[in-house]
């Protein structure tokens, strides 16, 4: 820890011309340090009638059977018994490898007592919920930190994917990068003191006088519901609201960095006050800290914002922020992306529909999005009526669907859109390709009944797999049921989350159950994709909705003459088409398979008089449908090669005298792979078969590659054979 410490501070330079010095008077933590010595004040008192609940069950001792995952029954006492002493009584080593215990469900901290007969089961930080309370406790370690070392009024401090983050209010003030050095100094100081974390109930009036002078933590437990009891936890100096749970102390953190200090505001909303975000991450060992590191400096390389630049392929501008221009290469990326989404759209028998980018508000009001999702949109006024610009497709598919009268035989109807989409995004949100304002979806709604909600579900599912597998992308899969406040019958949400498991059991892959997190108005299949770097992203998603076709009136005519409501299954596969763009480049960190590659051959000629025939090749390979360019400069070959190689180009094509003659070119690849000389219908056909079956690798060299294996095989084959019958010749002898 001490020697990560020393490196870390290192990197994190002074900035130029020294610390700016601190203004005379009492710093911002010494104008704080009596409300914070009237917080602990209160804890202590609080904390104190916690003990003296623990002591008086310790002396009238209640018997009480704690069940592990397994079925055995541990015994315990009530309200003495923690998970860590059940953990304990196990193995030793299951404790020190245990940060959180659910207890019937519910999170509980491992050091906290158990109140009951309960079912226990313990998470470790190879979980994913280990990591979540791993990443808190260590956000409470941050926010004590910006306390001491700036005063400042925290707010919010969650875990996220792969970190934590703390905001808090600092008046005027901002943090630089240069500040980062000395909140880890705090960060470790803190973790080395093993500070514990202590946790209290208390009631909302406690919280309020607790919280008085940060006004923060009173609009928090303000809206809090009269009579709710309110969790606190303690480490060192510092209290915070928190639901918890949390780590014993803070030495299970073994390792910290600071990563970004960056601006927000108060529930993100613009106009409330602004915040300092402090990002940081920990880990329980130096080797997870180090690999962390090294993948965060090759996320930078393959950073698609970078790449993007580099390659020519998109940029942005403050004349449409959050609205990208995607250059001739970074359109034809795009374009190849929604052509492939087309052909498999063909293939399913989807139906491509073009729908207006601009809608008269009572669409949003029919629909719902008025009322709740209004300040996402971009609204105008037109002849004193107001409009908006469309954030999602499934309205004006629903309006499509009900523009006269539908019979059974017409389901499902599966009504694909590439329509151009608008969200009105905060611009301290956009980032780059995966938050914008303008964007497009291969978004499709599929009308059907009941009875097809399985087939179409399998189907689609089949589909997204098929896709997916040509990028490279693994994925899981998880089934969100039906949440408490969930609209409609009953049965039918029973019939579409059996539908939706048949559906994932027949993918033949593993899935996970998300109980109750459902929408209101239908379950759903989250889908989550892994990148080269296996980062997490929400890409596709498929979604039962009962309730839009209520909304719109929507029916079929059934084959019994009567009305019935379809079932809308909203679906994408890519999400949004610049999102997926972006993970992408990143995921293949510029290096395009070549029926995606906007720079798919470049011709060099090794001399002035070879340049017609290099004119030649490039006809006959555009002509066939081919991205091929000719480098006409007067830079040698070699530097010509080594230009092409570094700029992507899939395949460089040397032409000389040699090469006219024998009407050939010279193959090799941007990774210096020489396939040497092939005849031009020998190289378009396999240019083309590469681009058609979206081959991910190369395909020059293949036959020789599998001839090759095929010898070595025969090879290996007749040596066991030979092998064998020596081993039979022995025995015979023997």
């Amino acid at each position: 820890m001490a020697d990560m410490a020393g490196t870390e501070a290192e990197a994190l330079a002074a900035p130029p011309g020294g610390a700016s010095a601190e203004p005379a008077g009492p710093s911002p933590f010494e104008l704080k340090a009596p409300y914070y010595a009237k917080r602990i004040e209160l804890f202590e008192q609080y904390f104190a009638r916690e003990g003296g609940k623990m002591d008086a069950a310790a002396a009238s001792p209640e018997p009480i059977q704690v069940v592990m995952p397994d079925g055995a029954i541990k015994d315990g006492v009530k309200n003495v018994t923690t998970p860590w002493d059940v953990a304990m009584g196990i193995h030793k080593k299951l404790a020190q490898a245990s940060l959180l215990a659910h207890v019937d469900g519910a999170d509980w901290d491992m050091r906290r007592p158990l109140e009951g007969n309960c079912a226990l089961k313990l998470f470790s930080f190879d979980d994913p919920e280990g990591k979540a309370l791993y990443w808190h406790s260590s956000a409470h370690v941050l926010g004590e930190a910006l306390e001491l070392e700036y005063g400042a009024d925290l707010t919010i401090g969650p875990s996220i994917e792969e970190g934590f983050y703390y905001d808090c209010y600092l008046g005027e003030r901002t943090l630089s990068d240069y500040e980062r050095a000395g909140i880890l100094k705090r960060c470790e100081a803190i973790i080395k003191d093993k500070q514990p974390f202590q946790r209290v109930e208390v009631s909302r009036a406690e919280a309020l006088e607790m919280f008085a002078e940060n006004k923060f933590k009173v609009e928090l437990i303000t809206n809090l519901p009269d009579g709710v009891s309110i969790s606190c936890y303690r480490c060192g100096p510092m209290v915070d609201l928190c639901r918890g749970p949390h780590l014993p102390d803070t030495a299970w953190i073994k390792a910290v960095t600071i990563n970004q200090c960056s601006r927000a505001h108060w529930r993100a909303d613009v106009t409330k006050d602004p915040l300092v975000r402090v990002y940081a991450v920990t880990f329980p060992s130096d080797k997870l800290m180090k690999e962390y590191k090294t993948r965060i400096e090759e996320a930078k390389k393959r950073d698609h914002r970078v790449i993007g630049m580099n390659q020519e392929l998109f940029f942005f501008h403050n004349l449409s922020p959050g609205s990208c221009f995607f250059l001739p290469d970074g359109a034809k990326v795009y374009n190849n992306l929604m052509g492939f989404i087309r052909e498999k759209y063909w293939e399913y028998e989807y139906d491509e529909v073009i729908t207006p980018n601009i809608f008269n508000f009572d669409l949003w009001k029919t629909s719902g999005h008025a009322a709740h999702y209004k300040e996402n949109m971009f609204s105008f006024h037109v002849e004193k009526e107001e409009f908006g610009l469309k954030p999602m497709n499934c309205p004006g598919h629903c309006v499509m669907f009900g523009n006269r009268k539908r019979s059974h035989r017409e389901l499902p109807m599966r009504l694909a859109d590439f329509g151009v989409l608008h969200r009105n995004e905060f611009s301290g949100a956009l980032h780059g390709l995966t938050r914008v304002r303008r964007f497009q979806q291969d978004d499709a709604h599929i009308f059907c009944r009941p009875d097809q909600m399985e087939f179409e579900l399998v189907n689609f599912l089949k589909l997204m797999d098929e896709v997916y597998s040509v990028f490279g992308l693994t994925y899981e899969m998880k089934l969100s049921t039906r949440p408490e406040g969930y609209l409609g019958e009953i049965e039918i949400w029973d019939q579409a989350e059996a539908a939706l498991t048949k559906a994932l059991n027949l993918t033949g892959k593993e899935w996970k159950l998300n109980p109750g997190d459902g929408a209101f108005y239908g379950p759903k299949i989250d889908i989550t994709v892994f990148d080269a770097l296996k980062r997490r992203f929400q890409c596709a998603t498929v979604q039962l909705d009962f309730q839009l076709p209520i909304r719109f009136n929507l029916s079929y005519v059934t084959e019994n003459n009567e009305p019935a409501r379809p079932i809308i299954i909203h679906r994408a596969i890519l999400g949004s088409v610049e999102r997926m763009f972006a993970i992408l480049t990143e995921h293949y960190a510029g290096k395009w398979p070549y029926w995606l590659s906007p720079r798919q051959v470049m011709i060099v000629p090794i001399s002035e008089a070879s340049k017609d025939y290099a004119g030649e090749v490039r006809r006959m390979l555009h002509h066939a449908g081919h991205h091929v360019k000719v480098d006409n400069s007067d830079r040698k070959m070699q530097k010509k090669v080594r230009e092409a190689q570094l700029e992507q180009w899939n395949y460089i094509l040397v032409v000389g005298e040699g090469e006219r003659t024998n009407g050939t070119v010279n193959v090799r690849t941007r990774d210096n792979v020489v396939h040497g000389e092939h005849k031009l219908d020998a190289l378009l056909e396999v240019l083309s078969q590469e681009r058609e079956v979206k081959s991910l690798t190369c395909m020059f060299g293949m036959e020789k590659s599998a001839a090759a294996a095929a010898v070595k095989e025969a090879a290996e084959a007749e040596a066991a054979a030979a092998k064998a019958a020596a081993n039979a010749d022995q025995a015979m002898a023997a």
